[in-house]
């Protein structure tokens, strides 16, 4: 009999929320269409790569997920949340770094990240254990962070801005270019953290101009050209494709 449950169990087809869901995604600058329909699906335990060269859409489309771009036509879903209809709810399940560090200068960092914390309605407790976590994780200096922001290096403030998108521990982890400014080592430490979030069942979604980070760190990788997803290449099934990433990027954008 508990054979017999076991096999109905195993039938049984369990529907996943797609992390990130986007349907026909069209957005234009005046006359511009720079999103041509775009349609996307990425899952939970994902470290998911958007590449395409420097003006296709890439940053445009992560302006549209997290809610601070509209867009004229299409649906995005964040962790089962519309951006548009749900807001509040879909950033919440978010954490987002920019690809130029955006944090406020006049205060400290320890302010900064505090203030991000009450953003999300973190307990003492909570907020105290995941800074200390992401103090250690990202070498952030305790006592660089009683300076103000003003002071800090490129690199600093990334790291800043990386540690304040993960205090909330967030199911969504969005990253543009996340690597700019920080040094090889910071890198390393970076890299070591999206896989292992990726692993804890979170999903993660970065662009990037490296080709070799994305071709040995993700799951499945989109290339976007010409306002749509043209491929989606799983680099776990296919694992020759993480060799061969670089020479398809140049094949499809004519390198």
């Amino acid at each position: 009999m508990v054979d017999k449950i076991n096999d109905l169990k195993n039938e049984e087809t369990v529907e996943v929320v797609p992390a990130i869901k986007i349907v026909n995604l069209h957005k234009a600058y005046g006359k511009k269409q720079v999103l041509k329909g775009l349609n996307l699906e990425v899952f939970p335990g994902e470290l998911f790569g958007f590449i395409g060269r420097n003006g296709i859409g890439k940053s445009t489309t992560i302006d549209c997920m997290i809610g601070i771009k509209r867009f004229q036509e299409g649906t995005i879903k964040i962790n089962g949340f519309d951006i548009t209809k749900e807001p509040l709810l879909a950033k919440a399940s978010y954490g987002y770094v920019a690809s130029e560090p955006t944090c406020y200068d006049i205060m400290t960092g320890y302010e900064f990240l505090e203030f991000v914390a009450s953003i999300y309605q973190l307990t003492e407790k909570e907020f105290n254990t995941n800074f200390k976590y992401l103090c250690t994780r990202l070498k952030l200096d305790l006592n660089e962070l009683t300076n103000v922001i003003s002071g800090y290096s490129h690199g600093m403030k990334q790291k800043l801005c990386l540690a304040a998108s993960l205090l909330h521990n967030p199911d969504v982890w969005i990253l543009d270019e996340p690597t700019v400014g920080l040094d090889i080592i910071a890198t390393e430490e970076l890299k070591k953290m999206m896989r292992e979030y990726a692993n804890h069942g979170k999903c993660v979604f970065v662009t990037s101009h490296n080709i070799d980070l994305v071709s040995k760190l993700c799951d499945r990788v989109a290339i976007v050209n010409d306002g749509v997803v043209k491929e989606i290449h799983d680099l776990n099934k296919n694992p020759n494709k993480r060799l061969q990433l670089a020479r398809i990027f140049l094949d499809t954008f004519g390198g």
